[in-house]
């Protein structure tokens, strides 16, 4: 069974999205070859080895696939050089009809997206709806498929045991409370004040916390300032010489709590299915908070009905915090 799955996206976070779907696909079909193609430079080959999560990278030789006209007419050939024949199943993570038109030229016997309202699949099927997307895609496929793939959860188990050693190393104690606080990519407004953090932080280390902040090394002037005005802030990744988003997730299976913004040290975090306190502005947290149980939203449009994130104040966050 070889199995394409394509994503669009190009952040850590869409990638860390597709874990439990690898998962699944892979506990199902047990000698399965799963191959990725994404859009941008791919991460599992590198930053995301450290989770152990298995999967080849497809490599067409097109830059930002699916998002040129052009590439309709040289994909299959392009495909066709890489000696692979024809996958079994495609499944298509993104819902823009060019991207899937292209995507589509791959020789395949399934197909499946759910672009124009699912128009693409082949075979089509009777599709359901869901906000977790990956439990959509499952049940999906099965339809599609007529079988019985199994949600798998990503668990900590997963993880090389020398970032589990680590984590203990460098956070030994209980009490801790983690903070997210930076975005990486740009495009929208997702940040809460540094101001504010910083007041949350000290209101909860008057509670005998300690506050953890997960900030990368070179950000050292934000560093700076915190460690100025929160006296007993610890920064983790500053005094380690591993550098990885699986560290992140270790770290936070130390934590008591977290509180993030919409970014990809949330995704990092969720993993680690901790509490976790999660403030979202502009962007949609039915499509992209993680999917547990442990995860409580604070909504700026469901509270304020605005996407300003700053509308949520301290005293909101610190009622969920107390609650």
């Amino acid at each position: 069974m070889k199995i394409l799955i394509y994503n669009s996206g190009g952040g850590l976070g869409d990638s860390i999205q597709l874990f439990s779907i690898i998962l699944s696909l892979k506990n199902h079909y047990k000698k399965s070859n799963l191959y990725y193609l994404g859009a941008h430079n791919n991460h599992f080959a590198n930053k995301l080895k450290e989770y152990n999560i298995k999967i080849e990278d497809l490599n067409l030789n097109l830059k930002y696939f699916g998002f040129r006209f052009w590439h309709y007419f040289i994909t299959k050939r392009k495909f066709l050089n890489t000696g692979l024949n024809k996958f079994d199943l495609i499944i298509d993570l993104q819902s823009k009809i060019r991207n899937t038109i292209i995507l589509k030229k791959i020789p395949h016997h399934h197909f499946y997206s759910s672009t124009y309202n699912f128009h693409y699949c082949s075979p089509p099927f009777r599709f359901t709806r869901d906000f977790d997307l990956t439990q959509m895609l499952i049940d999906n496929l099965n339809i599609m498929l007529k079988t019985n793939i199994v949600k798998v959860e990503y668990e900590l188990d997963f993880l090389k045991k020398n970032l589990l050693v680590e984590a203990k190393r460098l956070l030994p104690n209980d009490n801790y409370v983690g903070f997210s606080i930076t975005q990486g990519n740009q495009y929208r407004k997702k940040s809460w004040s540094i101001e504010r953090f910083i007041i949350l932080a000290n209101k909860i280390q008057a509670k005998n916390k300690i506050p953890v902040f997960f900030i990368e090394k070179d950000n050292k002037d934000l560093i700076n300032r915190i460690r100025y005005e929160v006296t007993n802030a610890i920064f983790p990744e500053v005094s380690s010489t591993m550098n990885c988003p699986a560290l992140v997730t270790a770290l936070t299976s130390r934590l008591e709590k977290a509180i993030t913004i919409d970014n990809g040290i949330m995704h990092m975090m969720g993993l680690a299915k901790i509490p976790l306190i999660v403030l979202f502005g502009p962007t949609n947290y039915k499509k992209f908070a993680p999917k547990n149980k442990n995860v409580i939203i604070i909504d700026s449009k469901e509270i304020y009905k605005s996407d300003d994130i700053s509308k949520i104040g301290v005293e909101d966050v610190m009622r969920i915090f107390n609650s």
